[in-house]
């Protein structure tokens, strides 16, 4: 009998594994800058990075100290065309884009115009110190907004090279067998894995995000693609690895890493809240996949098939720059306030208020009985990284045990859930996932991980 593959509908078919240069082209140019960009990552120095990562980088070298005065701009722009549209509804938004990013509901206008007040009060340093200090407002205004700055420009504009022109069909098709079994996952969100790993969490949540939206995945895969997928890259997992001073075992901290993240991604989507997901697809795409026949056509042969018969039905250049567009303005407009309000709060939460500490009290005996030493200084960065994925470093730092400092460093990393970027990025989409759900899969991922990091430590490293 012959096997099934996951595919698309609609213009999608193999024609019998046969196909035409011009399609074979259309799909591998395209897909070998989107790989480029997104999945290989390059040396330069002493820093590990992907294509994207490297524009990023020149741009934010370039731009230099007027990113923070950019970003406050966007900001208030963002809050101020918000509030106009909301109060004055002009007719000439009654459709479009422009409507679907400005005519939002009340509670993200309140986020938008949060975020605007908070940069202006850390740009200007007027307020209270708990928002302006650079421990909070300033971590988010000067450190990470211009990275989001340079960073979604160009995942945004070349997004398109990478799931447009049939390399996710190529994937998906690939792979579909073992992720089915494995993860109970379609095949394509191998990708969003390896573009977090190599590039940013961040990305990884866009292109489910954009999946989702286009009727590739359904609720419950995309929440669970996005809660358990979305890893951090390696360029950050060596930013914590020297921060924390690992360094030297690195190779050990990110096997760890990868091991407890496989098993979290095989339980959780398994698990209340991810298992109860829909499994309905976003109403104006509809669905998207379907099972089709290789009608005896070799594996290797049908993914090519499928992926150029997706690349021949790809948008043309002039719909695919409006596309992008739009994404850089969502982005700029729509996730930047968002991430700069929820942020900021959070980092206020965790940085002038008790609030953490008490809730880490009963990881204490947790870590006690896992013979971690120094129980009582760790047990907030078990937790803290809700808040933001630098803080367990930053608070662990000073824990002389090396093996607390393993353990930490490896936790914050397999958490994943933190409101200052990837919570933010979750709540702004359309997967239907809310705050409590992403405290849930938080604490799943914590109690699941950390025996697991910790017995890798007793065991295999110290």
């Amino acid at each position: 009998m012959p096997s099934s593959l996951e595919t698309t509908t609609g213009p999608y078919h193999t024609n019998g594994g046969k196909f035409s240069r011009r399609g074979l082209l259309k799909f591998l140019i395209p897909s070998l800058i989107g790989i480029g960009m997104f999945l290989v990552p390059f040396t330069s120095g002493e820093s590990i990075n992907i294509g994207m990562g490297f524009l990023a980088d020149g741009l934010k070298a370039l731009l230099g100290s007027a990113l923070p005065p950019l970003a406050t701009v966007i900001l208030c722009l963002s809050a101020g065309l918000t509030v106009l549209v909301k109060l004055t509804q002009p007719t000439w938004l009654d459709r479009g884009p422009l409507k679907e990013l400005f005519d939002v509901e009340w509670l993200w206008l309140a986020l938008r115009v949060l975020g605007a007040l908070f940069a202006l009060m850390t740009l200007f340093q007027i307020g209270p110190t708990f928002i302006t200090a650079s421990t909070t407002g300033g971590v988010m205004l000067n450190d990470l907004a211009p990275v989001l700055l340079t960073f979604f420009f160009f995942a945004a504009l070349l997004l398109p090279f990478l799931v447009d022109f049939g390399f996710m069909e190529f994937i998906g098709s690939l792979v579909r067998k073992p992720f089915r079994i494995i993860f109970g996952l379609p095949g394509r969100s191998a990708i969003d894995a390896t573009a977090s790993w190599m590039g940013s969490g961040t990305v990884g949540v866009l292109i489910t995000t954009q999946q989702y939206e286009q009727g590739y995945y359904n609720q419950r895969e995309a929440a669970a693609i996005a809660t358990n997928f979305s890893i951090v890259s390696i360029a950050f997992a060596l930013l914590v690895a020297s921060f924390i001073k690992i360094n030297h075992l690195f190779i050990e901290f990110y096997l760890t890493v990868l091991v407890a993240g496989l098993i979290a991604a095989v339980i959780v989507p398994r698990l209340p809240p991810l298992s109860r997901k829909s499994n309905s697809y976003y109403e104006p795409a509809g669905c998207r996949i379907a099972e089709e026949s290789t009608g005896g056509i070799g594996i290797l042969r049908f993914s090519l098939g499928q992926a150029v018969a997706r690349a021949e039905t790809a948008p043309g250049p002039g719909q695919l720059v409006r596309v992008a567009l739009f994404n850089v303005a969502d982005i700029f407009f729509g996730l930047l306030p968002l991430v700069v309000a929820i942020g900021t709060v959070a980092l206020v939460l965790a940085e002038f208020t008790p609030l953490f500490t008490w809730l880490s009290y009963p990881m204490v005996p947790v870590l006690e009985w896992l013979q971690i030493p120094e129980a009582q200084a760790a047990a907030p960065a078990t937790l803290v990284g809700f808040a933001d994925m630098f803080l367990p470093a930053v608070l662990a730092s000073n824990i002389e045990s090396e093996l607390t400092r393993f353990v930490i460093a490896c936790l914050s990393l397999t958490q994943l859930i933190y409101m200052s970027e990837i919570g933010a990025l979750l709540l702004k989409s359309k997967i239907p996932i809310k705050l409590w759900e992403l405290v849930v899969v938080f604490l799943l991922r914590t109690a699941i991980t950390l025996p697991i990091i910790a017995v890798i430590a007793h065991v295999f490293v110290f």
